[in-house]
Order: C-alpha cells, then structure tokens, then sequence
C-alpha cells in the first residue's frame, strides 16, 4: 500500500492493493481496468489536500452519530464511506443540483423516505433523520440487488436506473455493468475514501487530530409554533446563531408549525 516519497519530497499516492474488503465482500482489483479506475480515485484524494484534510478531522464527529444508526437498521458500517463520498462531511452540502446534506439527497427522494422539506423545515441537514433515511433506501435497494456495492452505484444512479441496467445488461454486479462515468467513478470512490480514513499515512496525511462529536446540553420538545427563533435561543441562554448550527434543520428565524407535529431541538 505504501509508495516512497517522489522526488519533489510529497508523498506518492498509495499502490493500488490486491483487493478491498466492503460490506464483507472481497474486491479484488485483478484486472486492467479495476486497477486503473482505483489508481486514478487514490492519486485524487492524495492530491486534493485540504477536503482530504478536513474529511479525516471531521470522520470521529459524524461517525459517532450515524454509525449506530447505521448497525440499528443493519446496514453494513462501510456505508459511512458513501456519505464521505457523498458531501465530504460537509453538514451543510447543498449540490448544483440541489442535493442537501450529509447524504445528498434531492427534495423528491428525501421525501418519498419520510423526510419533511419545507421553507421552515427541511430533514435533510437533520443528522440523525437523513441517516434512517439513507438506510431505508440502501434496505431497498439490498431487496433489489443484494449486492452492496451495485446498491451503492444505485445511490448515484438512482434505483430504476440501476434495474433497468441490471436486466438490460444480465450482470449482478455494478462492476460489470456499462455505467455513467460518474457512476462508474463512484463505486471505486468508496473504495478509496475507506483506504483514506482507515490509512492516512499512506496517503501522506499526518492528520491526527479529530474534532469531536459535543452532545447537545439538552433536547426540548415542542409542538406549538415558535414565532422567533431568536427569543427561544434567548430563553436557553444560546445565542440564534449557536441554535441555528446546532439545528440545520432549522431553515428559518421562525417555526409556524401548522399542522402542530412535534420536533426535538437540540441546546448547546
């Protein structure tokens, strides 16, 4: 896996290994192409140094909170690499394409798995409920597949995408299938960022500090409407700003709850 330093005196990527192992299955990289595809991801996350910085610091704060949720639903661990991939552990990711937070997903999908999108409220930047989110759809798409890596390329591609392809083309696995480049890239992404976070010196990152996950001092339920956000904080001994990160989710200074549901805002 290690590679010496090149003569400029930074550090090569990482050899392309024998094989990874994720989700429990053996991917060995025995042919051309596999080798190439999973060369080209190792050099991109040995040469783009600071959102391959920041993504180690940030992997103990937010694997703390979704690897749980990730076992609770029986989904295999290794999936916490698609949500690297996914928004480089940026809570706040919003894509061109209007993919938002730390599992990207679109305003459709993210409400066709549970999630409320709204002016006022949108789950998607919610950590805990993205999470249960992504599960659901990786559970379906294991019912489909029941091939881990081919749900991941289903997680890009989308799902009937991935079907139609899959009986198109008579192959099980998304590494024998004729794939959007994109997608293609993306399967051996995940690959490269467990090498990273489980290997950073080999990628030449002497990173060792970790932010930390910080619980919330307390959890307030409520299920009135809160005119302003501002005053709530202020009744906490927060500050609006201090609410507002601790609560993405929270997308505007007030919550007109309407339909009366009830929320649990974190206090910092």
């Amino acid at each position: 896996m290690y590679r010496p330093q090149e003569e400029t005196g930074h550090p090569a990527p990482p050899q392309v290994p024998a094989y990874v192992v994720f989700c429990g299955d053996t991917i060995w990289f025995d042919t051309t192409e596999k080798y190439e595809r999973m060369d080209r991801e190792l050099m991109t996350f040995t040469y783009m140094h600071t959102t391959s910085t920041l993504m180690l610091k940030r992997s103990l704060r937010f694997f703390s909170q979704v690897v749980p949720i990730l076992k609770k639903y029986g989904v295999p661990e290794d999936f916490k690499y698609l949500m690297v991939i996914e928004s480089n552990l940026e809570p706040k990711a919003l894509s061109p394409a209007g993919a938002a937070g730390l599992w990207q997903f679109t305003k459709a999908t993210a409400r066709e798995f549970g999630l409320e999108v709204t002016p006022e409220v949108d789950e998607r930047y919610h950590i805990a409920k993205e999470t249960e989110a992504a599960c659901k759809y990786l559970l379906r798409g294991w019912e489909r597949f029941h091939d881990w890596i081919t749900v991941a390329a289903s997680y890009n591609c989308g799902m009937p995408g991935m079907v139609r392809r899959v009986s198109e083309q008579n192959r099980s696995s998304a590494f024998d299938l004729w794939m959007p480049e994109e997608t293609n890239r993306y399967i051996y992404r995940i690959l490269a960022a467990k090498m990273l976070i489980e290997h950073p010196l080999a990628f030449g990152f002497d990173v060792t500090e970790r932010y930390p996950y910080i619980a919330p001092r307390k959890t307030v339920t409520v299920s009135e409407p809160i005119p302003s956000l501002v005053e709530f904080a202020g009744k906490y001994g927060v500050s609006y700003a201090e609410l507002k990160r601790a609560n993405l989710w929270l997308r505007d200074d007030h919550l007109t709850n309407k339909e009366k549901r009830t929320y649990s805002i974190a206090i910092p």
